[in-house]
């Protein structure tokens, strides 16, 4: 069994964001980040769920959206609120969670716990 992928797709159109994509269920869950994944335990990141896309778009390219990062993901936690999560991605390890405020909307915070390096 292969590890489940990831995609952080850099899109520029129609204003630029990120999208977050996670292999699940065979499709890839998403979520527009307005600012990108945060960088700082302290500042989380809205991020706004969008309909899941096919698991072709994982590799997907254009002139309005290139690869910023891409791997696998590692589920640890979750329920209907909250989904707790590592990306193994080209740089070190990062542990992530999404938390569902309501809506569409999420809030992306990146855990002060992160796994060893």
């Amino acid at each position: 069994m292969t590890e489940p992928a990831f995609v952080l797709h850099d899109h520029r159109k129609p204003r630029p964001h990120f999208d977050l994509r996670l292999e699940q269920d065979g499709v890839l869950r998403s979520w527009a980040l307005p600012r990108g994944l945060p960088t700082d335990p302290a500042r989380n990141r809205l991020a706004i769920a969008v309909p899941d896309h096919a698991l072709d778009h994982l590799t997907y390219t254009d002139e309005h959206k290139f690869i910023a990062d891409i791997g696998w993901w590692q589920p640890e936690d979750s329920n209907d609120r909250r989904l707790l999560f590592t990306l193994h991605g080209r740089g070190p390890a990062r542990r992530y969670a999404l938390i569902h405020t309501g809506g569409t909307s999420w809030l992306a915070h990146l855990t002060k716990d992160q796994p060893a390096a």
